[in-house]
């Protein structure tokens, strides 16, 4: 190869070996610590409601070790929500709820609702973190098991949230009562969709509601499909990370579902059956141990608030 070939080959690589260095640096060092609020507002209250503030969380993924995440989600309840939607993936270790006691504790009495991850029922495992990047993840054969019902004591004793794996629940705030229902982790196949409907009836049967709320921790199309003939108002998800690592004028390059791939972070409309709602899917707050990496996808929390809706419809902004 002639000299002045070399040297070409030889700046190249040594450019592109300083931007990977560089991206990783920012992603392992700096980024995943840039935490945000991502705000939304949603037309979809009855005529003459007060505003409904909404605090969206998941995917904490939760270590004991990670004061400064647990620091800046306490810092939430200065937001003051009127109801929280907990989408799971709250735990990321064994000892994780210690972690997660210092980060909700100031959450506490606020009304709320959560489903589980698979991250609230077993711990991560190591892995190569390359082939998230080959579709969804594979299910472990011998996972290390969490306490669930530790989290769970915690989540609905303590905190006054209501469980809503694979079951429906009315919860009173902001002056409206609201029907909740959810799944546990379809990612899992731990979803049981077919017990909602007379679940949902039952509540119906008691007193017509203001708004309803379907929440799953991960966005199957089978899941957000039967939501939205279910008759939720909005859906709430969590589990892609938003794509964890997205590429700037891309995005996502995967989302470990099924779900499109324009829809794996932040607030869209999912559409079947001619009914269409809003969709929140979370990016987190968080990441596995194993896998400590956020690039051009800062973990966050959403703050969503619900304002009467337009005459026709509702209304995104």
């Amino acid at each position: 190869m002639p000299q002045n070939a070399q040297r070409t080959a030889l700046t190249v690589l040594g450019t592109v070996g300083a931007v990977g260095v560089g991206a990783a640096v920012w992603g392992i060092g700096i980024e995943r610590y840039l935490f945000t609020v991502r705000h939304h507002e949603l037309r979809i209250l009855p005529a003459g409601a007060d505003p409904l503030r909404v605090l969206h969380l998941s995917d904490a993924h939760m270590a004991p070790w990670q004061r400064r995440k647990q620091s800046w989600i306490a810092g939430l309840a200065a937001l003051r929500p009127d109801f929280v939607v907990n989408t799971g993936d709250n735990l990321g270790h064994v000892d994780g709820l210690r972690g997660l006691r210092r980060a909700f504790d100031p959450l506490r009495g606020i009304p709320g609702v959560y489903v589980h991850g698979s991250n609230d029922r077993v711990a991560p495992s190591p892995r190569n973190p390359i082939k998230y990047f080959t579709g969804p993840s594979k299910v472990q054969h011998k996972p290390e098991p969490l306490d669930t019902g530790a989290l769970d004591s915690y989540l609905t004793d303590d905190l006054g949230w209501a469980d809503l794996n694979n079951t429906a629940a009315r919860i009173d705030a902001g002056g409206l009562r609201i029907d909740t229902f959810g799944v546990s982790d379809a990612h899992r196949h731990w979803d049981r969709l077919e017990v909602l409907p007379p679940l949902i009836d039952a509540l119906d049967e008691r007193s017509p509601s203001d708004l309803s709320f379907g929440v799953t921790h991960a966005p199957y199309r089978r899941v957000l499909d039967a939501f939205t003939e279910l008759g939720a108002d909005a859906i709430f998800a969590g589990h892609t990370h938003g794509g964890q690592v997205r590429v700037p004028g891309v995005g996502a390059l995967v989302a470990n579902c099924d779900i499109p791939l324009r829809q794996a972070r932040g607030l869209s409309d999912w559409s079947t059956g001619g009914r269409t709602v809003p969709l929140n899917v979370s990016a987190g707050l968080g990441h596995s141990i194993y896998a400590p990496v956020r690039f051009a996808c800062r973990p966050e929390a959403s703050l969503l608030t619900l304002l009467p809706r337009f005459e026709h419809g509702h209304g995104i902004r």
